[in-house]
């Protein structure tokens, strides 16, 4: 392996940990938005064979962070456009607040169980790797807002936020420990709402998230 070789760690699937790694690289901006991706490269960088290598971009493809031309290979996503950006901001306004407030009104302990494990993963803990821990955030906050959508009950808003690929695509704008530090104090309040079961507080609560979300990234378009 080269200096500048990425270790990978085999206790998992070895194609799992080659998704995690060109994952994290894609999400702290290491790999380029709209840059080629070679499978060659890849391969002699982990250190492993080309079928995992190519197992992992396909999954990645499938999640929108790579996308794969005839005759020409793997290149990484580009980078979305001020006109995209806030396209899905609105989306997401006029979907998420509404979502929120059935889900809290529909709450149970088991569904606010779910929502605290998966607000715990965002934790703060150490910065010894701020890059990894950025990229893990990113995964975790779309399955945070996931499962709000999920128990709003609505498959079809549910689903029509994931095909947008949102969180990956947002989280690429910018990697700054300000959109993770201060997102958790908003998925508090959030929290605060479901488990008081209140309806107008949640709306409110993801209203103020996705607008200070959106305040946080527009310097990526300076």
């Amino acid at each position: 392996m080269t200096p500048d070789s990425t270790t990978i760690q085999r206790a998992g699937s070895l194609s799992g940990d080659v998704y995690e790694a060109i994952f994290n690289q894609l999400m702290a901006l290491k790999i380029a938005p709209g840059s080629r991706i070679t499978v060659d490269s890849l391969v002699k960088e982990f250190n492993v064979s080309h079928t995992p290598i190519r197992e992992a971009l396909g999954r990645l493809e499938g999640e929108g962070l790579v996308l794969k031309q005839h005759l020409v290979g793997y290149r990484a996503a580009p980078q979305i456009t001020r006109r995209r950006f806030d396209e899905l901001y609105e989306l997401r306004l006029q979907l998420e607040p509404h979502a929120a407030a059935k889900a809290a009104a529909e709450m149970d302990p088991s569904k606010l169980a779910t929502l605290r494990e998966a607000a715990g993963g965002m934790s703060r803990g150490d910065a010894s790797d701020e890059q990894l821990r950025y990229s893990n955030f990113a995964r975790q906050d779309g399955a945070f807002h996931d499962s709000i959508m999920q128990f709003a009950g609505n498959e079809l808003i549910r689903e029509t936020l994931a095909f947008q690929h949102t969180h990956f695509h947002i989280f690429r704008l910018m990697f700054h420990r300000r959109v993770t530090e201060e997102a958790l104090d908003e998925h508090q309040a959030l929290m605060d709402a479901f488990a008081a079961g209140n309806s107008d507080a949640a709306a409110a609560a993801m209203r103020a998230h996705i607008e200070h979300s959106r305040d946080r990234l527009l310097p990526a378009f300076d």
